[in-house]
């Protein structure tokens, strides 16, 4: 455990490393955009720089998680704080959808009311170009660190960052355009689009951090790597009420196995800790295990819902399908 808890300080001094970059790099662009935006009279420009701004807070919002983060396991949080990190994902997606809604109601009514100023100065192409390079090499540190500390606060931020790009090159292309065509509204156009972008990305981002919050998996191949383990122990069979959970970057994994019920207490526990090991060689980031030892054959008709062996094999829709009629199926095999 104690080595778990050093690596989680490591990952969170490094999230929160990252998150101190993004601050300083957005507040940078954030501050050329707006500036070049009034000066130039783009709103397309002044939105991006808007959007800018709530990067800062988005990045703000990670430091401050990776700080819970960071704090070891305690009475009222036995499992840790690593759900703040799905939490501050959740926080992001009502910023970003924010930004995006406020941006798309300030120029949906720039669109019906005809105003829609003069041709943007010269001024902005610099800033949105500059804006391209600027979120390019910010997106590059956030998704490979994202990746490599499987954090899904880095992951929602690059993400935010890649968005930006395209907002960056719209706001490009549009004030290009405008300034071919001499079409002011072209400028509002491309606002009202890259709002909805904004939108868009913020409801992709709040669907993702679901799956975790209401303990599901994505990723169901753990749950094969678990069988796959536990058919390398010689005298245990038959896994089954298999669950995973996410915990931040980390899974909790719970099963049931079945032994030779003539084998003693401390035969069947050295059984259940070579299971837990090898499961840990076969599953990185494991926070913790638990496994319950039956006997041979036996039937639990209360038992919850969970993976079986059967199940870890087939296609998602039929796992579920099982799952839905309580693994009868398997039940019924081992009475």
């Amino acid at each position: 455990m104690g080595e778990i808890l050093r690596m989680d300080r490591e990952r969170a001094a490094r999230i929160a490393l990252i998150s101190w970059i993004a601050i300083a790099g957005n507040l940078v662009l954030a501050l050329l955009k707006i500036i070049a935006g009034l000066r130039a009279g783009s709103l397309a420009v002044l939105g991006d720089g808007i959007d800018s701004t709530t990067d800062i807070v988005a990045s703000g919002i990670t430091l401050f998680a990776a700080g819970i983060i960071a704090q070891p396991p305690d009475r009222e949080h036995p499992y840790g704080h690593f759900r703040a990190e799905t939490i501050a994902t959740k926080s992001l997606s009502f910023i970003i959808f924010f930004v995006g809604a406020q941006l798309a109601l300030s120029t949906f009514r720039r669109l019906v009311s005809g105003q829609h100023g003069g041709v943007p100065e010269i001024v902005a192409l610099y800033a949105a170009a500059i804006s391209i390079i600027g979120k390019i090499a910010l997106t590059v540190l956030l998704v490979r660190t994202g990746k490599k500390l499987d954090s899904s606060m880095l992951r929602a931020n690059g993400k935010n960052m890649q968005n930006d790009i395209l907002i960056s090159a719209g706001v490009l292309v549009g004030v290009v355009f405008t300034q071919v065509f001499r079409l002011p509204i072209l400028d509002s156009i491309v606002a009202l689009l890259i709002s909805l972008w904004i939108m868009r990305t913020a409801f992709t981002i709040f669907m993702e951090s679901n799956l975790e919050l209401m303990d599901g998996v994505g990723d169901q191949t753990v749950y094969r790597a678990i069988f796959k383990a536990v058919e390398e122990i010689s005298g245990a069979v038959n896994p089954h009420r298999t669950r995973v959970r996410r915990l931040g970057n980390m899974y909790i994994i719970d099963l049931d196995v079945e032994v030779d019920g003539r084998k003693t207490v401390t035969e069947a526990h050295e059984i259940a800790v070579q299971v837990e090991q090898t499961i840990k060689q076969r599953v990185d980031n494991v926070y913790d295990i638990m496994v319950h030892v039956e006997p041979k054959g036996n039937v639990e008709l209360n038992e919850r819902f969970g993976m079986t062996e059967r199940e870890g094999t087939a296609d998602r829709d039929t796992a579920d399908r099982h799952s839905a009629e309580g693994s009868t199926a398997d039940r019924d095999r081992r009475s």
